[in-house]
């Protein structure tokens, strides 16, 4: 049974910077493709950025040269360092997993239903 638990979110003005955790249980078998989603409300969850065990990363064009995924598979965590941030990346965001690498490669596409797990959401606030 993997559990995820997501920590970091917080209220930042543009231009700023925020650093979301998620920390990871279960079979790591079960964690070879991890990943951050956000989602505004009234939208559809959408993928942000993605990390495969053996280190490859995706991301959004959004957010592209701003946040980079990563992880510490010593203290099973996945990271989100969040960069330059605008209003526009106000959301709740979401740590997901799965053991198929292809939700991850595909995480521009990636629909909530291609990840088995996910965690409960922090908050992101970005004002101007």
């Amino acid at each position: 049974q993997v559990q995820l638990v997501e920590s970091g979110g917080g209220s930042v003005q543009s231009g700023g910077s925020l650093r979301l955790s998620c920390a990871a249980s279960g079979p790591a078998r079960n964690r070879g493709c991890m990943a951050w989603f956000r989602q505004d409300p009234g939208k559809e969850r959408g993928g942000v950025a993605a990390i495969l065990a053996r280190g490859d990363t995706y991301y959004a064009d959004s957010v592209k040269g701003r946040f980079t995924i990563s992880q510490d598979n010593a203290k099973n965590t996945l990271y989100l360092q969040m960069n330059s941030l605008k209003p526009e990346d106000t959301a709740t965001y979401y740590c997901a997993a799965d053991l198929r690498a292809f939700p991850c490669i595909g995480i521009l596409e990636a629909r909530q239903d291609d990840f088995a797990h996910w965690g409960q959401g922090t908050q992101v606030t970005v004002s101007s």
